[in-house]
């Protein structure tokens, strides 16, 4: 058994000063039991918790550390930046720099607006989407997740043409009434969505791959009949790219795909590790934010010159270094090959989903193709995997609805400490 006795002194002090003990709610570890793990330190594919325990890293800060923590690329660079001052809110030099390479590196966004998180690109992507056409509804689809602006927290109404009810206290019914809802990867459920609000619906927003309930990869044309109705219908397609952004490919998952959004919002590798985000598209469309025009948005942090030496670094390296894809894309592919030969061996229920370096394990006998699916999963069966993966030394998504993110720092060794680790624990649970 690990110790952990540290961890969970500081876990029971956090509670007295913090909500539930924890700045975001998955890390709390209500999905599978037990106390929160406290991280000191991490170096590549490795984390060291306050008590001195090691973790091969498989969700690398949910995504974003790409090239492994602590690169020495980004390090100097951060270093580099900040004796000039942590924040000058006056525009600086590589917030050029880094708008030139997003849109060097992902074409479809010809103008892009930095911000300081997912949610307020997703948020801001909303408004102007909606200045744009000047329409009021939005359609979204169950279990993606764009952050926790209100406009998102939106569960399905019954029927298709239902409008949503709020899906958390807080958020009001005014706000639900705009945002419509359709199951994910059903295109004639949509479709009949958009036509039974014909010439309200400003935009539909969807993770081209979604990660927020488990890796869901889209079925073969649902994205290209996405953009092909918002086309007919002057809708504007909005692809977050927050996860997908810069890793599914140099170009995202819209490159990798091969279906080209209007506006695209990105996070996570665009900072390199620090707090970030950015939304962006055509230049028709993005000339509609302040103080070019009359959607407003600003933000006091926004392009803050340490994210933007963090991020400018990682986008370079990744410009400059193809190799990355490769070797995530081999090793994401090695780590599901072998988990499900010992899942058949064993006779465990059990479906898989991967792209690229993005991959999960369901517990269930249903292929999942959308969140009704993903719910049909044996969530403390995954619960007792994650534990006992954590006490060999592999650091899981803390919940059976979140993906697996590989780090090109992943050595051969730790795949190997992987494999050994699950069969291990697959068996122990079997």
């Amino acid at each position: 058994m690990l110790n952990k006795d540290t961890s969970k002194k500081l876990f029971a002090e956090a509670k007295n000063h913090i909500p539930g003990g924890v700045n975001s709610p998955v890390r709390a570890f209500k999905a599978v039991g037990g106390d929160p793990i406290f991280m000191k330190s991490a170096k590549g594919a490795v984390m060291t918790d306050v008590d001195g325990n090691q973790y091969v890293d498989m969700i690398n800060s949910w995504g974003p550390m790409i090239i492994g923590h602590a690169h020495p690329e980004i390090i100097e660079a951060v270093q580099a930046a900040v004796p000039n001052s942590l924040s000058f809110g006056t525009p600086a030099s590589p917030e050029v720099e880094i708008a030139e390479l997003i849109n060097k590196m992902m074409p479809s966004i010809e103008k892009v607006r930095m911000v300081n998180s997912g949610t307020e690109a997703t948020m801001s992507a909303i408004r102007l989407a909606r200045g744009y056409t000047n329409r009021d509804k939005v359609i979204k689809f169950e279990g993606c997740y764009h952050g926790h602006g209100d406009s998102f927290l939106i569960a399905a109404g019954s029927g298709l043409i239902t409008m949503g009810e709020p899906n958390s206290p807080g958020v009001t019914k005014g706000t639900a009434k705009d945002t419509l809802t359709a199951p994910y990867n059903d295109l004639e459920a949509v479709t009949e969505l958009v036509k039974a609000n014909s010439g309200e619906v400003a935009a539909i927003i969807i993770e081209p791959v979604a990660g927020n309930m488990g890796c869901v990869v889209p079925k073969e044309g649902y994205l290209e009949g996405l953009r092909k109705l918002c086309d007919e219908e002057g809708v504007v397609l909005i692809f977050d790219e927050v996860m997908t952004g810069f890793r599914l490919s140099k170009g995202g998952a819209q490159e990798r795909l091969g279906v080209t959004p209007d506006i695209t919002t990105l996070g996570k590798i665009i900072g390199g590790g620090m707090p970030v985000g950015a939304y962006g598209g055509k230049a028709e469309i993005m000339d509609f934010v302040s103080p070019q025009g009359p959607v407003y948005q600003a933000g006091t942090l926004s392009g803050n010159p340490i994210s933007m030496a963090a991020g400018l670094a990682m986008l370079r390296h990744l410009d400059t270094h193809p190799e990355v894809y490769e070797r995530i894309d081999n090793v994401a592919s090695i780590l599901a090959e072998e988990t499900k030969k010992t899942l058949k061996e064993l006779g465990l229920n059990y479906t898989t989903n991967e792209i690229g370096s993005m991959h999960s394990l369901f517990f269930t006998d249903r292929k999942v193709n959308d969140f009704e699916d993903a719910k049909s999963c044996d969530t403390a069966l995954f619960g007792r995997y994650f534990n006992e993966m954590l006490e060999r030394g592999i650091y899981l998504a803390p919940s059976q609805f979140e993906t697996l993110f590989i780090c090109s720092a992943m050595t051969d060794e730790h795949v190997e400490q992987f494999l050994k680790a699950s069969k291990e624990s697959l068996k122990a649970i079997h």
